[in-house]
């Protein structure tokens, strides 16, 4: 039976605007997400704003809010005042303590390890004319650090935050102004870490623009119309930067990330089936774009029924077809359950959605965020994916967050382990029964982190215990958990030991 392949790429995924902090040292710019404040489970975090006439103000523009629109005339500032806390300006403090959480990694075993940079630190601005020097050196040494260990970085352009100033003066991706922008953003980075890094993805969870397009695209003041343009001219920036990458670095490989979860009916109702084909398909339009280079007949067909015209302009089509990407990542971190027959089902909305017919998997346990931990989730969905593009596949993101008791200098995160156990068996079943070609397996949040649904760091991930509390109180301190030592085993036996 084949199993994972002796270059299979074993690792851990982290983001800069949960993780990175230091977000005005070194001559970055602030980002969407350093105006965002911290929040929990029961609190949604704002986003703070500020009008030409100097009232300020937050509005709730992420995951999980109705709300698309900051007060007229507002644009999202910092505000100087202590009734506000912006976790991601500290995150893990990453920017300082970065060779300690790297060799941490390459001593759990890890030969891949995924980051994202932050565009404002490379362009403060977004537009700026020439690059920010100290913040390429931060990156490079960052890089540099990992080579030593033999560790690969692979690197997400973009991240859930855009420099701010790009969402102030054109509503962020919203405006076609961008697209140019993150093309000299990227092959900036091309040249600035050729030999460095060989694997970049160009958004991150691209599809969730639907969801949250203020977190995802920088859009301030979105309506149907905004949220694809601003899919529409993210689709065109990658596929630009796809093709500049293949004509002049044709060594690396670059690869677009999708956020995916399986899709279930809860009955055996022909309508909650339909439900769970729609929902599932909101989601693949993204990797259809993508991985094929168009957009499917059924979201061409909603757009028609509600009005909603795609901004393409002569030759973006052709474009969108040549920068097709090299290989399709995404996150998976469990199922979503869907009916019609809603006065049935357990409990309420669970797993990562929260719309109104979405509810409890039965046969399913949740942590205390509602999340389900489903053990044929990954299985899934590399068939699903294998089946309709038949390209490379990598999962970049899988785990699971829960409220971590740390005592006598670990965290005994059994729960973890369980989860990671069940998920990893799910992956190899589909690499050894199914022949689905799988490059590797990122656990998200490696170290922890500050979550980005909640803006809380009592939402723990990580492997390695950060000693941060919610409001970035603590040494800043590592500790290894349990679940550091169970993985270390795992990758050392390359996925075969999983007791």
């Amino acid at each position: 039976m084949t199993r994972f392949s002796k270059d299979f790429l074993w690792g851990g995924a982290t983001a800069a605007n949960q993780y990175e902090g230091g977000a005005r040292e070194g001559g970055a710019g602030l980002s969407t997400a350093d105006v965002m404040t911290n929040g929990s489970h029961t609190v949604r975090r704002q986003v703070t704003w500020q009008k030409p006439d100097g009232t300020t103000g937050s509005t709730p523009l992420c995951f999980g809010s109705p709300e698309r629109h900051l007060p007229e005339g507002a644009i999202p500032v910092e505000l100087n005042d202590e009734k506000y806390y912006y976790p991601s300006h500290l995150g893990s403090d990453f920017y300082h303590w970065y060779k300690e959480d790297i060799r941490l990694c390459a001593e759990e075993g890890f030969n891949c390890l995924r980051f994202s940079v932050k565009w404002s630190r490379i362009f403060p601005n977004g537009d700026d004319e020439t690059p920010n020097q100290e913040g390429i050196d931060f990156y490079k040494d960052v890089f540099t650090e990992c080579k030593k260990y033999g560790i690969e970085p692979l690197v997400t352009l973009e991240h859930y935050e855009n420099p701010l100033a790009l969402a102030q003066r054109y509503n962020g991706w919203d405006s076609r102004e961008l697209v140019d922008m993150y093309v000299k953003y990227a092959t900036t980075c091309f040249k600035e870490f050729d030999g460095l890094v060989k694997y970049y993805l160009t958004f991150n969870e691209i599809n969730l623009i639907e969801a949250a397009p203020y977190v995802t695209a920088g859009i301030i003041h979105a309506d149907p119309q905004n949220i694809a343009n601003g899919a529409f001219h993210q689709f065109l920036a990658s596929a630009k930067t796809v093709i500049a990458a293949h004509k002049d670095y044709p060594e690396l490989k670059i690869g677009m990330m999708l956020a995916y979860g399986p899709t279930y009916g809860l009955t055996p109702d022909p309508a909650d089936q339909l439900l769970a084909q729609q929902w599932q398909n909101k989601t693949l339009v993204y990797s259809d774009v993508q991985m094929l280079g168009r957009y499917p007949n059924y979201k061409l067909k909603e757009y028609e029924r509600e009005g909603i015209v795609i901004p393409a302009q002569e030759g973006d089509w052709e474009i969108i077809k040549e920068g097709t990407c090299d290989f399709l990542s995404f996150s998976t971190y469990g199922s979503h359950t869907l009916t019609v027959h809603g006065e049935e089902a357990e409990g309420g909305a669970g797993g990562n959605g929260g719309a109104m017919q979405m509810v409890r998997n039965p046969y399913l346990k949740t942590n205390a965020w509602g999340w389900a931990t489903d053990p044929q989730c990954l299985r899934i969905t590399l068939n699903t994916f294998y089946d309709r593009y038949h390209c490379d596949l990598w999962c970049v993101e899988n785990g699971i967050g829960w409220n971590d008791k740390f005592e006598d200098g670990t965290v005994h995160d059994d729960y973890r382990i369980d989860y990671m156990r069940a998920n990893i068996q799910s992956m190899r079943d589909a690499v050894e029964f199914d022949g689905i070609p799988l490059m590797g397996y990122l656990y998200w949040g490696c170290v922890d982190m500050v979550s980005n649904g909640e803006g809380e760091r009592a939402k723990r991930y990580g492997q390695i215990y950060v000693d941060l509390d919610d409001l970035g109180n603590g040494t800043g301190k590592r500790y290894l958990k349990d679940s550091y030592h169970w993985y270390k085993k795992c990758i050392q036996s390359n996925g075969e030991d999983l007791d």
